[in-house]
């Protein structure tokens, strides 16, 4: 009877350490298909057969051991790239095809980050991107903001990005309103214009809404401030002052942005 038992319990021993064994290789093995690869501070883990799925590319070299690459402090293969844009170049890599989110402006970073990783795929369908996007009409709107009593005493922002202007318009006005706080008759708004009802020259040059009670609170400048700083924020460029005759931005009567 003793013996049995001796048996049987030796038995399950050994099972059990199989089992263990078992599960330790598996652990192991699934530990070994995924890399962790820090691009530019960027911490990206991924399986290598993703890395490998193009031949005679940067990242696949790296896998095979073809091309050294440095370690981090932590252990970790250390690419001095742009780490952001790395995740682009990784969903390529897992979908085969280019898949960018709404409004993505980088066409060019992203094309330097494709010949880097050797990418010629991902290159391809950047350059094609680009090029659609050139092509794209994209038809420049405005924005007015005058005088009700002279159109030709005000701003003129253009722009070839009508969305933008109509957050510029929703900007403005907010900040007229704050300006103007209990004054609404002040100003109008129509689809592109804002309406002021009356600006005075000041002393200094600078053209103010004048209210009621004879107070100065709404400078244009004060606007045109908020137009170029919003503008900027939103990554778009100053092409250029349109009457270039005012001799500055500050005093110039229209601005023109663009991406």
């Amino acid at each position: 009877m003793e013996r049995k038992i001796n048996r049987r319990e030796k038995e399950k021993e050994y099972e059990g350490k199989h089992n263990s064994l078992e599960d330790t290789d598996h652990g192991k093995n699934c530990k070994s298909t995924l890399m962790t690869l820090n691009v530019g501070g960027y911490l990206y883990i991924t399986q290598k057969q993703t890395l490998t799925k193009y031949p005679d590319t940067f990242l696949e070299g790296i896998v095979n051991g073809k091309i050294l690459c440095p370690f981090d402090a932590d252990g970790h293969y250390f690419i001095d790239r742009d780490g952001l844009l790395f995740r682009h170049v990784l969903n390529f890599l897992r979908n085969g095809e280019l898949l960018l989110p709404e409004g993505f402006r980088e066409n060019q970073l992203l094309a330097q980050e494709a010949e880097f990783f050797q990418l010629k795929g991902l290159a391809e369908e950047v350059k094609s991107r680009w090029e659609k996007e050139q092509l794209t009409p994209r038809e420049t709107t405005f924005l007015e903001i005058t005088d009700n009593h002279d159109r030709s005493q005000g701003l003129r922002i253009f722009c070839n990005a009508p969305d933008f202007i109509t957050k510029i318009k929703s900007r403005i006005v907010l900040v007229s309103k704050s300006r103007l706080d209990g004054f609404p008759e002040e100003f109008s708004v129509s689809s592109n214009i804002i309406q002021f009802k009356y600006f005075i020259k000041s002393e200094n040059g600078t053209r103010l809404v004048l209210k009621e009670d004879n107070t100065f609170v709404c400078t244009l400048e004060t606007l045109k401030f908020e137009a170029i700083m919003m503008a900027l924020k939103c990554g778009f460029r100053l092409l250029t002052s349109l009457d270039c005759s005012k001799g500055s931005i500050v005093h110039s009567d229209a601005l023109h942005f663009i991406k």
